[in-house]
């Protein structure tokens, strides 16, 4: 197995920030960083409890447009040699992946980063189940791909 484009100080920054995020808003807000239970809080919210979730997707989206901003093969310090992220399949098929990411957070009561990041610092034992269910679909949805993809 190759591993391409591993950037490791900006993977350990990305990470800290991630966590750091995590701890403020469960010390802020008393609030578990589950990105679908925050969206979902939107969808379905309850009094006074919309606007943090706005700001914490609206800061998701601007982060993405952020890295795509400072990522390129001439950009220099943190970024230098981060290339672009380009989607491989067409607007329809994110669409519809959303959709089942959507579907299957709903049926596992939970995200990887609710149950992977905040659930396993907690010690969850549901979360620890969730994550290792979460790595071993991943790991067999990976190989079924490169099995007929040929890739």
């Amino acid at each position: 197995m190759e591993i391409i484009n591993f950037t490791p100080l900006s993977a350990t920054i990305g990470g800290a920030l991630i966590g750091l995020s995590a701890a403020l808003l469960l010390l802020a807000k008393g609030r578990i960083a589950g990105i679908s239970g925050i969206a979902g809080g939107i969808i379905f919210p309850e009094k006074g409890d919309v606007v943090w979730r706005v700001i914490f997707i609206v800061g998701l989206i601007l982060g993405g447009f952020l890295y795509q901003l400072l990522s390129s093969d001439s950009s220099e310090g943190l970024f230098k040699g981060v290339e672009h992220i380009q989607p491989v399949v067409g607007t329809p098929l994110l669409i519809l992946g959303g959709l089942f990411v959507g579907i299957g957070t709903t049926i596992g009561t939970g995200c990887t980063s609710g149950h992977g990041i905040c659930g396993l610092a907690r010690r969850s034992p549901r979360s620890l189940v969730a994550t290792l269910t979460f790595m071993a679909t991943g790991f067999i949805t990976v190989f079924i791909v490169k099995q007929l993809l040929g890739a």
